[in-house]
Parts: structure tokens; sequence; C-alpha cells
């Protein structure tokens, strides 16, 4: 029996199990089986083996990158020729696009690359439709934006999701606070500071020796699930910010527009007619959560021009932006002067773990 079948199986077992406190157990050991063999699933792809595929080593250039993920068709590479100066060809007819499609906004001084990628199919994650490439690409994404057709949003948004997340991509989700440290002897100490609801010393410890982990320090500070426990064992599961994309909603209803526009982490365009796309393009700014730093030589007038300023990103500090300038300066470093909205007052003299605000302007004083 291959992975796939054996992954079938168990999706086919987990599915007509009752959960009660009864299968619990049953149930979280089925899940870890689930996720180790999804992983084999995708070993090949990530050592290099036969899967790789030509137009999907795109180098990651600018200040943050965009990929464009969704069903043939939806409108990913008209959105790409309306946003970008790249020329991506788009029909009428399904796989359109065949490999992965460079372009660049120029947006507040950053150069943000936007990755128009091959329509996904369902069973992408098994290899389907060049899926694993696909979305191999997507891991190495800033943000995903999720490409859906109006008229079938949901049904789209929900197998997108769920072949996202089959492969370990936590689409506007925080890592878990599980604490997970394996040593080389002691047995396993569990410990939580907070209630839990979903898991108990016996159901994480079946979990542990599904993984052959029988000496760790674990500890939950949070009440997490077991699937975020397998996530945590996994280690290799990543966490993007996602923006849902509702196209050609010229074919829809006004109350449809209104009710998608109202959902969490959405936005509703018409690439065809050119509707709402820069609002588009100021909420990928606000998923990229970029800021822009502006430097002043002393005795000199800030560099406030269009192609001025350092991009960094929110939070950062002093010493980041030190960093972006010269990999030297920090250890010159004496202090800085601000002028911005992260000053209390402006100018306001700061040290180096001063944390920056968006259009700060920042003046370094070297030893």
């Amino acid at each position: 029996m291959g992975i796939v079948e054996k992954i079938q199986e168990i999706e086919h077992e987990i599915s007509r199990t009752q959960k009660n406190k009864a299968t619990e157990y049953h149930l979280g050991l089925l899940k870890a089986k689930l996720a180790k063999y999804r992983q084999q699933l995708l070993e090949p792809t990530a050592k290099g083996g036969t899967s790789k595929g030509d137009g999907f080593d795109v180098m990651k250039s600018g200040d943050a990158r965009v990929a464009m993920v969704g069903f043939p068709s939806v409108g990913k590479s008209t959105l790409l020729s309306s946003l970008t100066t790249t020329e991506s060809v788009a029909a009428s007819y399904e796989f359109t696009t065949l490999t992965c499609i460079p372009g660049v906004i120029e947006y507040e001084g950053a150069n943000i690359q936007l990755l128009d990628l091959p329509g996904i199919i369902e069973g992408a994650a098994q290899g389907k439709g060049r899926g694993r490439q696909v979305i191999a690409v997507a891991r190495t994404a800033d943000i995903i934006l999720m490409m859906l057709d109006a008229a079938k949003g949901e049904m789209q948004k929900a197998l997108l999701s769920k072949e996202l997340e089959s492969v370990g991509i936590r689409l506007n989700r925080k890592p878990p606070l599980i604490y997970l440290k394996q040593k080389k002897i002691g047995g396993v100490k569990f410990t939580h500071t907070v209630p839990l609801t979903h898991c108990n010393e016996k159901l994480v410890m079946t979990v542990l020796h599904e993984y052959k982990i029988f000496n760790a320090d674990i500890v939950f500070r949070a009440d997490c699930t077991v699937d975020e426990l397998i996530d945590v064992i996994q280690g290799n599961r990543v966490y993007i910010p996602c923006l849902y994309v509702y196209n050609k909603i010229d074919q829809i209803s006004m109350e449809e527009v209104d009710r998608l526009a109202r959902l969490k982490d959405s936005i509703v365009i018409s690439c065809e007619m050119k509707l709402n796309m820069d609002y588009m393009v100021e909420k990928i700014w606000e998923y990229l959560a970029l800021i822009r730093i502006y430097t002043k030589k002393p005795g000199n007038a800030p560099d406030l021009g269009p192609d001025d300023g350092l991009i960094l990103r929110r939070g950062a500090t002093i010493e980041h932006a030190c960093h972006a300038l010269h990999r030297s300066l920090s250890a010159a470093f004496r202090y800085a002067i601000v002028w911005g909205t992260s000053a209390k007052f402006s100018p306001q003299r700061v040290g180096i773990h001063h944390k920056l605000h968006h259009e700060d302007v920042v003046q370094i004083v070297k030893k």
C-alpha cells in the first residue's frame, strides 16, 4: 500500500470515528500517523527529487514576497498584469499559466514581489497538477493572496485551505504556545500553565510516543489542541498571513458582494473592470507589516525622496536600521536622534533598542 492510500485510509478512519472521551486517544494517534505520512509524501520534493519542475526556482527579490494561489482561471494572471509591468498570458481556458511568473508592485517606496503561480487543483498536496511545486513556492511567501471566484468562493476557499493545511501551511494563525525540548535521559516531564480542555497528559504521552519521543520537557502555555501539538513536534510548519481575494464581483449580486466584503481577511475586486484594485494594494501593504524609515546626515536635511528610505518590518528597532544601512554600523553606534511618531518629543535621543514607526526620520551618531 502506497503513502497516498495510507493517508486516504487514515482520513476515512478519522471521519467515521465518533469524537468523545473514549476515542480521543485513538484519534490523537491517527492524527499523529497522518501527519507523519503527509511529511513523507513531501520529502522527495524537499530533497530535490524527480518532482522538481522548470520555472519554479524564482529568486526571492525586493522587500517582500506575495504568492497568488487559486484554482485555474480565477484571474491570477490578469491581476499580475494589472498591478505590475509584467505581462502574464490570460485566457478563458484553464491552465493558461504553467510556470511561476514574477512581477513587482511598487508601493510606498517598497518593491513587493508578486508571484503568479499555476492553478491548483484538488489533490495538489498529493502532487496532482504540479501541486507540490506550487505549494513549495507558496511556503516561501510573506503573505498569500488566495484568489477566489466570487460565484463559488466558499467552496474554493474550503478546498484550497485544506490543500495548504495538509502540507503544513497555517493561514492567519500564530505558532502554538507549546515549549518542547528533547533530552537524552529523564523521561517526559509534562506541565501546563493554563487549564487544558483539548489535551491531557495521557493524550500528550500517546502522541509523543508515536514520534518515538521518550525523553523531553513539554510545557503548554495555552489551551492547545492535539493538532497544534503535532505541529510543534513536526517543527516544519509555516504560519503565513492570508488575504482572501474574491474576483469577478461584476458577475454576482450587490447583496452577495456586500456579504463577501464583510468577511474576515477578505476583499472583493474585479480585475476585468479594475474595481477596488487600489484598496487591495493597501491591504497587501497592511498585511506585510512593512514600514518606511528615512535617514538624515548630521547638518543636512533628511532624505525624503520617493526612492529614499529603508523598508523594514513593523516592530523594527534602531539596530535593524543600522544593519540595513551597513553591517558594521551597529558596532560603532553611539546613539540615534529620531523625529516622528515613535519619539515622545521631536527630536528625541534614543538607544539602539528603540522601536521605530512608519515614516520616522533617523540620524545615527557613531562613536
